[in-house]
């Protein structure tokens, strides 16, 4: 029994490094605005296409970066659900 816990230990600390180094993209705009997060949330990059950009309308702009963001976070909790479900066989861990 404590060795099958210990190799569950090992493989969630394995798990958990795969989802920090994980990169995910979000985008909104058919495109026009993308981010790259890391699988622990971190925001790596943000691209946006040059017509995007329209100095009369910010608004837009900063409501499709919002998008994006969250289509980028929505993806990393995913992947990191599927991650951990992967080694816990789909039960239910407080704090993960």
């Amino acid at each position: 029994m404590m060795q099958q816990l210990q190799k569950m230990q090992q493989e969630m600390a394995k798990a958990q490094d795969e989802i920090q180094n994980a990169v995910v993209e979000g985008a909104a705009a058919g495109g026009a605005v993308k981010v790259k997060m890391s699988g622990d949330f971190k925001v790596t990059k943000i691209s946006l296409e040059r017509g995007i950009v329209d100095p009369e309308d910010i608004e837009t702009l900063e409501d499709v970066i919002v998008a994006a963001l969250n289509d980028a976070r929505a993806k990393a909790e995913e992947y990191s659900t599927k991650r951990m479900s992967a080694v816990t066989g789909g039960l239910k861990i407080p704090g993960m």
